[in-house]
C-alpha cells in the first residue's frame, strides 16, 4: 500500500488520527520515530523557522516543496502538506498541486484566504469569493496525476462570514471534489461538536493551536465526534523554541550546559535520529 493510500484508509477511518507538525527533516524524523502515522508539513513553522517570520504569506512554492522534498527523503511516513493559497489564482494551482506532487507529498492542503494569507487564528483575515474558491479546488482536483493523492480544502471563512458560511463554503468545496474538510479557527465547542454532522460526506480536520482560537478538545473526543484528523500543526515548533529557551538560559546564567542536565537531547541520541549507523554501515560497505 502506497503512503497516499495509507493516508486515505486512516483518514476515512474518521478515529482522530493525531497528526504533528513538521518545519524541516529532523523534526519528522522525531515526530516518525515516534509512532505517529502521518506528518503534516506546515506552512507556518517553515515560515517561522526558515525566516523567522510571521506566519503572513511571505512562504512560497519553492520553500514549501524543497521541505516536502527534504523530509520525503527522511521519512516513509504520510505527508499532508500545507500550501497556503496555491500561491495564486487556479492556474497556479494547477502547477502547485503538480510541483508538489512530484515532491512527495500525500495530500495538499489549499485555503480560501485573500493572498497574502495569514495564520488561521491571526485577526485580520479575508477571503475570496466562494465561485473562485471552488474553481480552485476543482483546478487542484484535476491536476492531480495519481488520483490517489488527497485534496484537502480549508476555509477561514468562519471568522469573516459567520459559521453556518463557512459550513456551507466547506459544502460546496466537498461537491468540487474535495477529499477533505478544514473548517478553520470555529471558536465555540458546540461548532466543534457540530461540523462532524452538518459535514458528514466527507473526512474532516480539526485544527488545535495550542493558545489559539478553537477550545482545545482531546483527540479522543474528536475522534468520537467523527473527525477524520486532528492536527497539532505547531505544538513541536513551540516545544523547540522552549527547549532552546531553556538550555541556552541556563549556559548564559551558569556558563556550561552538560548532557546529564536533562535539557538536552544526548549525543548517541542525536546521531541515532539522523541515521548515523546506517551511514557508517554504507561507509564500510563501500570502501
Amino acid at each position: 500500500m502506497s503512503t497516499r493510500q495509507q493516508l486515505k484508509q486512516l483518514v476515512e477511518a474518521r478515529n482522530g488520527l493525531i497528526v504533528p507538525g513538521a518545519f524541516n527533516a529532523l523534526s519528522a524524523k522525531v515526530v516518525a520515530d515516534l509512532g505517529f502515522q502521518a506528518i503534516y508539513v506546515t506552512g507556518a513553522g517553515v515560515t517561522n523557522m526558515w525566516f523567522g517570520m510571521p506566519d503572513q504569506g511571505f512562504m512560497g512554492l519553492r520553500e514549501i516543496a524543497e521541505h516536502t522534498a527534504r523530509i520525503r527523503d527522511a521519512v516513509e511516513v504520510p505527508l499532508i502538506v500545507d500550501a497556503d493559497t496555491g500561491f495564486g489564482n487556479a492556474l497556479n494551482v494547477v502547477h502547485t498541486v503538480r510541483t508538489l506532487e512530484r515532491a512527495g507529498a500525500d495530500c495538499i492542503q489549499l485555503e480560501d484566504q485573500v493572498a497574502p494569507k495569514r495564520c488561521g487564528h491571526f485577526n485580520g483575515k479575508e477571503v475570496i469569493s466562494t465561485e473562485e474558491a471552488v474553481s480552485k479546488i476543482k483546478a487542484a482536483v484535476d491536476a492531480r496525476r495519481d488520483s490517489d493523492l488527497l485534496i484537502m480544502a480549508r476555509t477561514d471563512a468562519a471568522a469573516t462570514h459567520g459559521f453556518e458560511a463557512a459550513v456551507e463554503r466547506a459544502q460546496k468545496f466537498a461537491e468540487a471534489g474535495a477529499d477533505i474538510l478544514f473548517v478553520e479557527a470555529v471558536t465555540k465547542a458546540e461548532e466543534v461538536r457540530a461540523l462532524p454532522q452538518r459535514l458528514s460526506s466527507k473526512p474532516q480536520l480539526m485544527n488545535m493551536v495550542i493558545g489559539g482560537k478553537t477550545p482545545i478538545f482531546n483527540a479522543q473526543q474528536l475522534g468520537e465526534l467523527g473527525y477524520g484528523i486532528v492536527l497539532y500543526a505547531n505544538a513541536a515548533l513551540q516545544g523547540a523554541v522552549m527547549g532552546m529557551h531553556n538550555v541556552l538560559t541556563t549556559l548564559r546564567d551558569a556558563k556550561e550546559v552538560r548532557e546529564d542536565s536533562g535539557l538536552v537531547t544526548p549525543f548517541a541520541e542525536r546521531q541515532r535520529l539522523v541515521g548515523k549507523p546506517h551511514w557508517d554501515a554504507l561507509e564500510q560497505r563501500y570502501r
